[in-house]
């Protein structure tokens, strides 16, 4: 099973075409804006964000939420969760969601300390500004032998989906290996697991683990862009992929031999990619985490204006 770009909801991602949205907390290796997730309400794109300094200086130390000031390149912050708030050492890619109910939740990625264990929680307000505030829940703890985090979610066909990404953690050393992982709820927080629907492939760049960013249903097809990477020495600069499936929950098969995007710049990281239409539906906007000559990560945007995208 194969997907020509022309028939991809939009096309590869472009560094060359896209523009900052958020600088890195400082311009040197280590510092990091990125991570996003978007959502559209109301006409105006939605964004939540995590910012990073290095490790043995705080890690994943805040994640922003944000709404968009003109058609998604320029925001407004509306929050922040600080991780001193949460039982963490760090945290990572947020999920962004609102209800059809008009609420609003937010599943934070959690470092569980003094571990190589991910959980991840979820804040729930009436208000993208109330969710800093909100209490926090543990949603999905993983267990002793994986770690959960960068959740992915949908509401499609009457019902919660979820992909996630798992880190065994039988041992120390191995534990920046992932797969991913698909589950459903009828309500967001209760999931049931359906096992893996992707992972990495021996001996090509993405040996080492595949973890899905964005899931675009589009023409009968599911097409799901992954970050992948060759070895340990890639973590933290990993490139996108495109894996494709014939249901929503089904397997999905890696694209090609090579990433459909890198940075052209050190470490070649680009990753996190996040999908939303555009206001008025004619066309997306693509966010992603992508790395500077510098080594720093910032996030980038790039829009691709088309027909109006047919998602079903």
């Amino acid at each position: 099973m194969r997907a020509r770009e022309s028939e991809r909801p939009f096309p590869d991602p472009n560094p060359e075409r896209s523009r900052p949205v958020v600088p890195p907390p400082e311009p040197t290796a280590g510092h990091w804006a990125g991570a996003p997730s978007a959502c559209l309400a109301d006409g105006k794109i939605h964004l939540a964000y995590r910012l990073r300094r290095p490790v043995g200086e705080g890690r994943g130390y805040a994640v922003v939420i944000a709404r968009a000031t003109d058609d998604g390149e320029r925001f407004e912050t509306l929050g922040t969760v600080h991780k001193d708030r949460l039982d963490t050492e760090s945290l990572e890619r947020p999920a962004l969601v609102r209800t059809e109910e008009g609420r609003w939740r937010l599943y934070v990625s959690c470092a569980t300390p003094g571990t190589k264990h991910w959980r991840v929680e979820v804040l729930e307000a009436d208000s993208p500004e109330r969710l800093a505030g909100a209490s926090a829940d543990v949603v999905l703890p993983g267990s002793a032998g994986v770690g959960v985090k960068d959740p992915v979610i949908l509401r499609h066909g009457g019902k919660w989906h979820l992909w996630a990404s798992c880190h065994p953690l039988e041992e120390w050393d191995e534990a920046d290996r992932m797969v991913t992982d698909y589950a459903t709820s009828a309500d967001g927080l209760d999931w049931t697991w359906h096992g893996t629907v992707l992972r990495g492939r021996p001996g090509l760049w993405d040996a080492r683990g595949a973890r899905v960013t964005t899931v675009v249903p589009h023409q009968g097809h599911i097409f799901a862009y992954y970050d992948g990477r060759a070895s340990a020495a890639e973590n933290y600069e990993e490139r996108t992929g495109l894996a494709l499936g014939t249901g929503i929950g089904g397997v999905l098969l890696a694209q090609g031999d090579a990433p459909i995007a890198e940075s052209a710049h050190h470490g070649s990281g680009l990753r996190y990619l996040c999908a939303v239409p555009l206001p008025g539906g004619y066309g997306w906007r693509l966010y992603y985490e992508a790395t500077r000559a510098d080594g720093a990560h910032e996030l980038r945007t790039e829009v691709h204006r088309g027909s109006r995208p047919r998602v079903r």
